[in-house]
């Protein structure tokens, strides 16, 4: 009986050991077509990062880039000459605790400072030069991708996490995977390719599913729609990825990391990035839980650039303001309306005068003026801490100063008054012309012991497509981005909304 058994228990044992050895060969072996797959990824190191921005909160920001690479079958789309610049440039903010995501599209004819790129993969990189400009889109063209990420953080101040660009076939590949895209188009787009421009879109009015290649036409469409520039076809755009993320989140693509795995391999050829493909998988599953009202897509407070209209540049101060409030995860000020209820109108990028800026651009002089403990020093610190530039201390002509004030000189500077004051729990504003214009002063006060503490991030940015203009995720249609944002819609058959 002991034979028999030990007989039995060694065939047992030798059929364990065979499933065991297939069941291993079978994950190594889906191991190495997978890492295969994601092998064609292309990474690249963070260069420049000397002088980065000062990350103030968990949030994540993702810098994604469209690359108007024309190679392989997509040649002809939107053109057929490209000069390899990211004429796509958006900033995704996901708020700590990633429930929250606010999408912001940078009009790819940005005017901006030269800042130091260096030469990578055959690019020559560039110098700083601060009098001088360049579109934004070109600096793709200059530095890779990093160029781009370089130029985006000292523009806006706000720490970017990881760079993603992808060409054209590879966004055509994402809307194949994900399983196409409802749009609706209020009337027919007949878009005809031709060397200046062009997609080839052909849609008739009405509602449509598309697929790979006519989403990639739909997104590259300009020419003859609406006013038939760039700031309208990134309102479409918008409108275009909220549907694509409202498939996403139907579909439960974000709960399961092998339909992610498998949309990463499809377009692992055609995307470049800094993040490994650990951190890729990752922003995709933490984001299992957003729902579509709380994804909004804006487009960054735009002006016509003054000495080129066919150019544009950051609208001020409503574009520092809105990088702030990304960079720290608060509360944006309200738009200013008219008594229409409707945003003021100027120029079609106006975000109305906000009274926020960037800690960076605060120049702050710290005096004393307390009869008791000096604590220039400390604050000094602290709202260094805070990204402000403190340019020096001192003591005020008298220390009978109980509630702390700030001053400045002039109205240009009230703005920055303005975001100083926020780090203050008891303070009061004075206007003073005979300071110095640019630098604002803050005499501290006896009452005075540490800054407020940090906004927190319970007061997220949840107003901002409804106040700047945007849209979330869970809109059907978009009208306004194919008759113009100002135009008046002329009569059209109702297939949309």
């Amino acid at each position: 009986m002991k034979r028999r058994r030990s007989r039995r228990m060694t065939i047992v044992g030798w059929v364990a050991v065979a499933i065991a050895t297939i069941l291993v060969a079978g994950t190594i072996t889906a191991y190495v077509t997978l890492r295969t797959k994601l092998d064609s990824i292309t990474h690249i190191a963070k260069i420049d990062v000397q002088h980065r921005p000062h990350r103030y909160t968990d949030a994540l920001n993702i810098l994604l880039l469209g690359s108007d690479n024309r190679h392989g079958h997509n040649g002809a789309i939107g053109g057929r000459e490209g000069c390899n610049c990211s004429d796509t440039i958006m900033l995704v903010h996901i708020s700590p605790g990633r429930k929250k995501i606010t999408v912001v599209s940078i009009p790819r004819d940005t005017m901006v400072p030269y800042y130091a790129c260096s030469p990578w993969e055959g690019l020559p990189g560039q110098e700083a030069d601060p009098d001088s400009v360049e579109r934004i889109n070109a600096t793709l063209a200059a530095g890779g991708p990093e160029c781009v990420r370089e130029t985006v953080e000292q523009q806006t101040g706000i720490y970017v996490n990881d760079v993603l660009e992808l060409d054209f076939t590879g966004f055509e590949d994402v809307i194949n995977d994900v399983g196409g895209v409802n749009v609706c188009v209020p009337f027919a787009i007949h878009n005809v390719i031709s060397i200046a421009g062009g997609s080839g879109l052909d849609l008739p009015a009405g509602e449509h599913h598309i697929w790979g290649r006519v989403a990639l036409q739909f997104w590259r469409t300009r020419e003859n729609v609406a006013n038939g520039s760039d700031i309208d076809r990134i309102a479409r755009d918008q409108y275009l990825l909220a549907q694509v993320m409202k498939g996403v989140l139907h579909s439960g693509l974000l709960h399961s990391p092998s339909k992610l795995y498998d949309v990463l391999s499809d377009v692992a050829g055609n995307l470049t990035t800094d993040a490994s493909d650990t951190d890729l998988l990752h922003i995709a599953t933490s984001l299992a839980g957003i729902k579509l009202a709380n994804v909004q897509f804006v487009t960054a407070p735009w002006a016509v650039y003054p000495y080129d209209p066919n150019e544009v540049e950051f609208s001020q101060p409503q574009a520092d303001a809105l990088f702030y409030a990304l960079a720290h995860d608060s509360k944006l000020p309200k738009l200013t309306k008219n008594k229409s209820g409707k945003a003021a109108k100027g120029d079609a990028g106006s975000a109305g005068q906000l009274l926020t800026v960037n800690p960076s651009d605060v120049k702050v002089m710290i005096l004393n003026g307390s009869d008791g403990t000096d604590e220039t020093s400390a604050a000094q610190t602290a709202l260094t801490t805070r990204g402000f530039t403190v340019v020096g201390t001192g003591y005020a002509p008298t220390d009978a100063y109980t509630t702390s004030v700030i001053q400045y000189a002039r109205s240009a500077d009230r703005a920055a008054a303005n975001t100083l004051k926020e780090q203050f729990t008891d303070v009061k504003l004075e206007l003073d012309p005979d300071l110095t214009p640019g630098t604002v002063q803050v005499i501290l006060g006896s009452t005075f012991t540490a800054l407020a503490p940090p906004k927190s991030t319970s007061q997220a940015i949840d107003g901002l497509s409804t106040d700047y203009g945007g849209i979330t995720a869970n809109i059907r249609c978009r009208n306004s981005a194919f008759y113009g944002y100002y135009d008046q819609a002329p009569a059209a058959p109702a297939t949309c909304c």
